[in-house]
């Protein structure tokens, strides 16, 4: 015999039903429900991690764009560092020697100017940048000479240039 208790019947409004009440619902079986909720979760699961995997890429981009900021910025401070016995000048290209005693200094005249034969080790040449960072002259573009004009309109306009004081022009 069966030991289940009699289901009891719906007994209120048809809109209010736990289950369809009309013939012209679509039915549905358990089952069914089942694997619709399985394949919804799938592709959630598979949504969530594709846009996770976004993320996790843009971070890795991230930190190798951070361990190239900090390689440029301890190659600019070396070359900071260096001996300089003459004022830099931003837009100027300098060329790096080492002395045979292993101090690295700037110097105008280039291994060409030196014909060929420069007294000290050769290490490269750099232009000063106007941010006051070195870029190697292979990697440099030609000088950009929008800052120069930015500094001529600042001494017609009698203001004072920030990266080269002393510059004012009165109108």
């Amino acid at each position: 015999m069966n030991d289940n208790p009699p289901a009891t019947l719906h007994q209120g409004d048809a809109r209010s039903s736990p289950y369809p009440v009309s013939r012209l619902a679509p039915a549905f079986d358990g089952g069914d429900l089942a694997a619709e909720i399985a394949r919804a979760e799938s592709i959630l699961s598979i949504r969530t991690e594709a846009r996770l995997r976004v993320i996790a890429d843009q971070i890795k981009l991230l930190q190798a764009e951070a361990r190239k900021i900090l390689a440029d910025a301890r190659q600019d401070q070396a070359l900071t560092a260096a001996r300089c016995t003459f004022k830099r000048i931003p837009g100027k290209t300098y060329h790096l020697y080492r002395r045979a005693d292993g101090q690295p200094f700037f110097s105008m005249l280039s291994p060409q100017d030196w014909g060929g034969r420069a007294p000290h080790a050769f290490l490269g040449s750099y232009r000063l940048e106007t941010d006051y960072s070195w870029t190697p002259t292979d990697h440099a573009t030609p000088t950009d000479e929008t800052g120069e004009l930015v500094a001529q309109l600042l001494r017609i306009g009698g203001i004072e240039h920030p990266h080269h004081p002393g510059t004012t022009r009165s109108p």
